[in-house]
């Protein structure tokens, strides 16, 4: 079992950056690949990126390709998502996932644990 609490959201204008963090604590924080995924209001929630056990894969949703940048440092039990050039659309909850049975997801049924997740807001 882990445990995920993000963090970082805000308000930003456009073309602004915001960093969101997700701290983990239970089981060893290696074992899991994480993800990123959003929900704006009245919709489904979305997929952003994902990160392999060891860091060394992502991918991205191409909405955010280029702008976003997913990373983790398993010393600190972290994964980060960097959100540069910012656009009204990002505006979202934010929540990070985790799962042990593979990396690289994009429908959140395939995750098992949810932080509370973490609010953006763009503003044009």
């Amino acid at each position: 079992q882990v445990q995920l609490v993000e963090s970082g959201g805000g308000l930003v204008q456009a073309g602004g950056s915001l960093r969101l963090s997700c701290a983990a604590s239970g089981r060893t924080f290696s074992s899991y690949a994480m993800a990123w995924f959003r929900q704006a209001p009245g919709k489904a929630r979305d997929f952003v990126a994902a990160i392999s056990w060891t860091g060394g894969s992502t991918s991205y949703a191409d909405s955010v390709k280029g702008r976003f940048t997913i990373s983790r440092d398993n010393a600190k039990n972290t994964v980060y998502l960097q959100m540069n050039s910012l656009k009204a659309e990002d505006t979202a909850v934010y929540y990070c996932a985790a799962e042990t049975t593979g990396w690289g997801m994009q429908s959140e049924k395939r995750y098992h644990y949810w932080g509370q997740g973490t609010q953006v807001t763009v503003s044009s």
